[in-house]
Order: C-alpha cells, then sequence, then structure tokens
C-alpha cells in the first residue's frame, strides 16, 4: 500500500465489505472499520451472512471511497476471525478508542467476533 493510499485509509471509517460464500455468492455491506497498523479490524455479530461467508471462505475485498470528489481505494485480502485470546483483546481496545459508539455499548470475549483483514492486494483512484 502506497503512503497516499494508507494516508486515505486512514482518514475514513466507513467502508463496503463483500465477502462471498463458498459457492462463490457475492454479499455486500457497509461497516465501520478501524485500523491495526495497516490491518483492516471491523466488529461484527454472531448470525450474520458476512460472518457465514467469511467462515467458509476467508477471502475478502473492501472499497473505501469519497463519491464528490470520486476517489477511492479498494482492498482484497484475507480475513481471520478472532472471538477471544489476548490478540482479540487487543484489536477490541483498537474499536473502543476509535468508536465512541462501540465504548457505550461494549462487548466481552465470545459476545461479538472481531474481522482482521490481511491487504494482499490494493487499487486507487484519484487519491492525492
Amino acid at each position: 500500500m502506497k503512503p497516499k493510499e494508507f494516508k486515505f485509509l486512514k482518514e475514513h471509517e466507513l467502508c463496503r465489505l463483500a465477502t462471498a460464500s463458498k459457492d462463490g455468492e457475492p454479499h455486500v455491506t457497509p461497516v465501520i472499520y478501524a485500523l491495526d497498523s495497516y490491518d483492516i479490524v471491523i466488529a461484527t455479530d454472531y448470525g450474520t451472512k458476512k460472518l457465514k461467508n467469511i467462515m467458509e471462505n476467508p477471502k475478502v475485498a473492501l472499497v473505501v471511497d469519497e463519491f464528490r470528489p470520486n476517489k477511492g481505494l479498494m482492498i482484497q485480502g484475507r480475513c481471520e476471525v478472532l472471538e477471544r485470546g489476548e490478540e482479540y483483546l487487543r484489536l477490541l481496545n483498537i474499536l473502543f478508542d476509535r468508536f465512541d459508539f462501540y465504548r457505550k455499548n461494549s462487548w466481552k470475549e465470545g459476545e461479538a467476533p472481531i474481522l482482521r483483514i490481511r491487504a494482499e492486494k490494493c487499487a486507487s483512484w484519484s487519491i492525492e
């Protein structure tokens, strides 16, 4: 990821996350995210389609963009699901630090999975 792309990613908090089932059925949903270095960190709930898809197929893509002016970043990578443990708690604190909503509606280990996406490919447009 180029420095200008990373800066763009840090300046935003909403993306569209694309997942696919083991059969390749696509699913896209808007989610808020935080960063752990270059990794994308997202909280989700049990029972969601995106979590089911990721458990079947860890390949994901996401887009962070702006309409006016039209610019954005697309990331493809692999998603890891964390549910408990030291790393889970560390990422949970990153989410709590980033989002007031999460601090006010906090949860504990085992109550909501955390997704960590490692970028394998990035493409951007009109990011200066």
